[in-house]
This record gives C-alpha cells, structure tokens and sequence, in this order.
C-alpha cells in the first residue's frame, strides 16, 4: 500500500512539475513574440496619417453596435462618446435588450429620439424589434436606437447586424469609452489586407475606473483606487500587450474581446451571426469564422491593434468579479466543446496544432487543475508524504516567475503606451503584482470552480453586472 500511494505521488508531482514547466515556457515564447509585433507595429504606424483615412470618400462604411440592458447610470454619456468619434461614414446602432430600468428613457430624452418606420432584414433569427428610434437632430443622426424583446447579448447583436447596412460592424460594449480616433486603427487592417482577407480584427482593453471622464471622453487616466479594478488593471495589460499581441503575430487568436472588436459583416452573416446558446458568444464567433474560413480554404487572418483604444469600467466587488469570471469560464468550456473538431486537427494548421491547446490546457483547465492540485497537496500534507524542501523551492520558483512575467508586462507598458505616466501609479501596480499569488489569483480561480459547477448545472444566466458609472474622480497627487 505505501509502495502504490509513492508511485501515486510520483505521478502527481511530475505531471504538476511538466505541466508547470510547458506553461512557462508558453509565457517565455508569448514575451518574446509580444516584443517583436509590438516592435513591428509601431514601426509601421509611426508615420501613419489617420486624418486622411477620416476624411477619405474611399472609407469602408462601419456601424458600431452597442447592446444596452439596465445601463441608465452610464448609457447616455457613453452614447455621447461614441457620437464623437473620429470618423466619416459612422453610424452607431444602440440596442435595447428589454431593459427594466430607465435605459430607453434617457436615450429618448437626451437625444430627442422618434419612432421611425423601419424595415429589419431578418438575416439572423433574432427576439422580435419593437420599434426603432432616430433623430430629427442633425448633431445625433448618426444615431439609431433599437427597442426589443430581451434575448441577452448575443441576440442584440444578431439585431444590431440586421438592422446596419453598412461593410463592417465594431461590437463594443455600451458601458465603453472609445478613443477619439479609435475607428481608424480598427479600419486600417481591412484597408491594408492582400491575399488574406481580414475578417476580425481586436483593440485592447484598459479600465476606466478612477479615470476623469468628461462629457463622454476620458480626459485623464488614473490607476484604479479599488483594489480589485486596479488587480484587473493589471491583469488587462498582461492579457491584451503580451498574450494577444503574441497571438495575433502567429495568427492564432481565438478572442476578440466582446468589449471591442471589429468584423467583416457578410462573414458574420454567412457564419449565421452570434450564437445564443453560450455565454462567451465573442470567443464563439471567433472560432466559428475562422473555422469557416479553413473549410472554404479561403485565405484569411485576424489582427489586433495594441494602442489603447477602448476604455471600461471593471467589476469594483467580489460579487459581481465572480459573476464575470464564472461567465468566462462557461463560455470558454462552450465554445471548446462546440468546436472540439479543431484539436490536433491539421486541417486547421495552427489553430488546431497549438491555439486550440493552448486555451484547452491552460486557459480553460488551468482553474481546475490548481484547484484539484490544492486539494492533493492537502491530502499528501496530512498523510505526511511531502518533501518539504523540494515543495517549498518550486513554490517560490513558480511564483517569482509569475513576478517576473507581471513586470516585464509593467515594464512593456511603460515603455510603449505610457497611459500611468506617475511614478506613484507604477510603484502601486508592482505591489499590486506583488499581492496578486496571496489575494486575486485564488479568487480567481475559485470563480472559475465555481464556473465548472455552473456549467455542469447547465447554468445559463450572465448574471446581473451592476454599473457604478463613470464620476469625476476627486482630485489625486
């Protein structure tokens, strides 16, 4: 029995060891090749003129499409934002998912909103439209608002694609502030593409919390005071200017965040829109355009643009940070499943060889192992069957590597887009690093657990995400 239980542990720690180790050496590959696109794209774009692009006749045509439900503390200044981006054949479609609140109110008073006669080509099955708005107001006629039957964020969307006549549709969420030229960079792949037809293309996400937002634009960047949005602050850089800008030089993105993405529309259509049976609907989209787009073998890729461009307010409470990240966990186990196809598949090249992997093993099941993991080592703790020295040493590698990985992302950051320019505001995201193994990480990964069991529960609910809105921050030194 003691000989089986030595084998039995064995076995545990080599594989916790060996999967430790490829993961690191996934975060060394994703670091050097962030630094090279990272590198590669500023070159490019240094001397870029994006008024030109603005003013162009030769434009594409781009609908920004905004699903709105119960975002009346946010919804009209964030429309106004959207109103005064920097671009020429724009329309914005605003899409009210039969909010409960006084969403569709203050949209209607604000922006002197009538019900117009409107045609909807039902191209994508969606929840019935109640009406559509527009505006006799010049400075708003850019302007739609949509009013339907609640069918959740997905089907908004499919909505929003119904209702836009224009090429190309940008998916934000309504709680977004955009850059003044954010339009312009997002545009600038599709206009540049060759062999490869574009058909997505991503910007990065940064938190807005604490950040000084007047009349619709962010006029100031703070670092988030809460903790908790100033972890995820963290957590954005080293997501979006290491992992996606690594991913996007192998084109082997599988996420366009729903918060900011931009997509060939005719593909969308074709790929029959958003699906509303999950929860993670814009990693879903992803993955089933590229899939089309191998089975047709038509040349394509997805881009993504590092500037930081989209601005949003993060989860201040345990509550609702829960709420979000066992949703992220539903949708990626739905969207992996929907597709499991693509694995080891070399009709997929490497979205089959490696991105498909990589997000099955350490994106999707990284929670579950560290949790079953604590469990083991608990249980080898109390039969006395644990080399406490070799324990230790590999605990403090894996967690200064972890330091190591969040100050390089700190450090890139610093060096590229700048946006926490104090140095007070660099020394509390390092702590912030610092903190992150003791505090947010097994947070994190207990949302995750918990998102298993929801899954498994087949659990279908977003769950209510509380808005604070966006408030002038008091004055900082």
């Amino acid at each position: 029995m003691k000989d089986l239980a030595e084998i039995l542990v064995y076995i545990i720690v080599t594989g916790i060891f060996l999967y430790s180790v490829i993961l690191i050496c996934f975060y060394i590959f994703i670091g050097i090749n962030s630094i090279n696109e990272t590198r590669e794209y500023l070159n490019k774009n240094e001397i870029t003129d994006y008024r030109l692009l603005a003013a162009s006749p030769h434009a594409p045509s781009v609908s920004i499409l905004a699903p709105a439900y119960n975002e009346g503390a946010t919804i009209v200044e964030n429309v106004r934002s959207l109103l005064s981006l920097y671009y020429n054949k724009l329309e914005l479609v605003v899409i009210n998912d039969g909010s409960k609140d006084d969403s569709l109110q203050k949209l209607i008073d604000a922006y002197q909103l009538e019900k117009v006669d409107f045609y909807v080509n039902y191209r994508i099955p969606t929840k019935e439209v109640k009406a559509v708005y527009k505006t006799k107001h010049p400075a708003y006629s850019k302007l739609v608002v949509v009013d339907k039957v609640n069918g959740g964020k997905a089907d908004a969307l499919n909505v929003g694609i119904n209702i836009t006549s224009n090429d190309y549709i940008i998916c934000i969420d309504a709680d977004c502030i955009l850059e003044h030229d954010a339009i312009l960079k997002m545009v600038k792949p599709f206009l540049e593409e060759g062999d490869e037809k574009v058909i997505a293309s991503g910007g990065v996400i940064r938190i807005a919390n604490s950040c000084e937002i007047t009349n619709g634009r962010l006029t100031r960047v703070y670092l988030p005071e809460n903790y908790l949005a100033r972890m995820q602050a963290l957590e954005y850089i080293r997501a979006f200017l290491l992992g996606r800008m690594a991913w996007a030089r192998l084109d082997g993105l599988l996420l366009i965040s729903g918060a900011f993405g931009a997509f060939d529309k005719e593909i969308a259509i074709r790929c029959g829109g958003y699906n509303t049976n999950t929860v993670g609907e814009d990693m879903e989209l992803v993955v089933r355009m590229r899939r089309y787009m191998h089975e047709q073998d038509i040349p394509y890729k997805v881009t993504y643009i590092p500037d930081p461009l989209c601005w949003t307010e993060a989860p201040e409470t345990a509550t609702i940070l829960n709420r979000q990240r066992n949703r992220w966990t539903r949708g990626t186990i739905e969207t992996l499943r929907f597709h499991k196809k693509i694995f080891l598949n070399p009709r997929y090249d490497l979205l089959g060889a490696l991105s498909y992997p990589y997000w099955l093993f350490f994106e999707m099941l990284a929670p579950l192992i560290e949790f079953v993991g604590f469990i083991v080592f608990l249980l080898l703790a109390f039969w006395g069957l644990i080399n406490w020295h070799m324990f230790f040493a590999f605990l403090l590698f894996i967690i200064f590597f972890g330091y190591l990985n969040s100050i390089f992302a700190i450090y890139m950051e610093v060096f590229t887009y700048n946006q926490y320019r104090r140095r007070k505001e660099i020394i509390r995201l390092i702590w912030a690093a610092l903190s992150e193994p003791f505090f947010f990480h097994p947070f994190v990964v207990w949302a995750g657990i918990r998102g298993y069991f929801d899954f498994f529960r087949k659990r279908k609910a977003w769950g209510e995400m509380t808005r604070r809105g966006f408030t002038k921050p008091k004055e900082q030194v």
